[in-house]
Order: structure tokens, then sequence, then C-alpha cells
């Protein structure tokens, strides 16, 4: 499962996908709207300023926005940000490979090999899964099913 923070995260970056042309939207605008506890947040929101997903402005008119287009804002990079590791074996992970203990010949081992395809088959998903996609899919959700 995802951790809380990561979810707060993607509640968040939806938040300001959908809010991209109004500007810098304030903390505790986002935190109420999307009933996050707002100093949790104000962490999660400076970790995406680090990452350079967001970007802020002070003084009054200030906030946090997107810097990137919600399109290229995908669920694999927010992921790996906050809880690490897609993979569920430390020996196909991309960017954290640790060789099994156990292991005799990773070459030659049919578990790594399953949970290597689980990893690409997991990743290419999230990769897709941008902030677009996922606000497009909650406007197919909102809309009244088309009875026959």
């Amino acid at each position: 499962m995802i951790s809380k923070k990561t979810k707060y995260a993607i509640n968040a970056l939806v938040h300001l996908a959908k809010r991209k042309d109004e500007g810098p939207i304030i903390i505790a605008e986002i935190a109420k709207a999307e009933n996050i506890p707002q100093k949790f947040l104000e962490a999660i929101l400076l970790d995406l300023k680090k990452a350079g997903i967001l970007a802020s402005k002070k003084g009054k008119a200030g906030g946090y926005y997107l810097l990137k287009a919600p399109e290229d804002v995908n669920m694999a990079d927010v992921m790996r940000l906050f809880d690490g590791p897609i993979a569920l074996l430390p020996c196909v992970t991309y960017m954290y490979y640790e060789r099994c203990e156990e292991c005799k010949d990773e070459e030659t081992c049919g578990i790594r090999d399953v949970f290597l395809e689980v990893r690409n088959k997991t990743v290419s998903m999230l990769k897709k899964s941008t902030l677009l996609e996922i606000i497009r899919r909650e406007g197919k959700q909102k809309r009244p099913e088309n009875e026959d």
C-alpha cells in the first residue's frame, strides 16, 4: 500500500492541477479542501517543490502552483519520491537495486523473473497515470451513465 504521505501528495497535486490556471493556491486552502493536516501538507509540498514538481510564491498572492504540466506529472515519480522503490524485491528495483542475500544466480532466478515482470508492468501503468489522466477519470465518473 502507498503511504498516507504519498496519498496526500497525490490529492494535493490533483487539487493544484485542477486549479492550474488560477495562480498560486495557499496551503490552508489545499489542506481544507483535501482534508489534509496543514503541518503535514507543508512538508509534503516542500518535498514536491525540491523535486521540481511545484513552485511557490511568497506574499499576499502567494502559495503553491504546478511547475510541470499535469500530463508530465506521473504517479511513478510521486510514489518513488515519498515511498522509495516500487518493486517488491530489492533485486528488481530501478533506482534502489540490491542483490538478494540468499540469491544463487540472478540470471536464472525464476522468482526474480516473475517479480521483474510485475515491477515493469506496475511502473508502466504508474507512468501512464498522470495528473491529467486522474482528472479525466474523475470527470468520467461524475457523468451519469447512458441508459439504453
